[in-house]
Formats: structure tokens, sequence, C-alpha cells
């Protein structure tokens, strides 16, 4: 029941339209020095939004790829 605030990073969709995944953190540091990322299903439609972890590894490995193409792209970008 304890409420905390989080920036949306991004959100996607699996390949048919069936998921919905939305990427988020809360600026968090772990012991590496990284920012925390974390990732979950949603319900773009629902009222209140519920979060439902992700339990499925082929899920995991796609939203992997989609933060490495969006990382990929940062540092191109600031590259430049």
């Amino acid at each position: 029941g304890t409420e905390r605030e989080y920036e949306t990073l991004f959100t996607c969709e699996s390949d048919d339209g069936t998921k919905h995944y939305i990427v988020y953190t809360d600026h968090s540091v772990d012991e590496a020095g990284n920012v925390r990322v974390f990732a979950s299903i949603y319900n773009p439609d629902a009222e209140n939004m519920e979060l439902t972890p992700i339990t499925d590894e082929k899920e995991w490995k796609i939203i992997e790829t989609v933060i490495a193409e969006i990382q990929a792209e940062a540092n191109k970008e600031n590259e430049q």
C-alpha cells in the first residue's frame, strides 16, 4: 500500500499487439552505479493502471532488446 513515484521511460507492445509493456525508473542506483530500470505489463485501456510482473523469458528478451536499441541510439546522438 505504499505510493511511489516513477518516471515512464517508454512503452511498447508485443508484435501481435496483445500485450503492452511499460519501462520505468525511480532514478535509484544499484551497487555498480547503474540507474535501476523496471518493466511491467499494463493495460492501456484500464481506468486504474495495474502493473503485472513480466515472468516470461521471451518477453524479457523483447524488453532488453528495445532498451539496448534505445541506449545505442542515445549514445550515437551523444557522439555527434
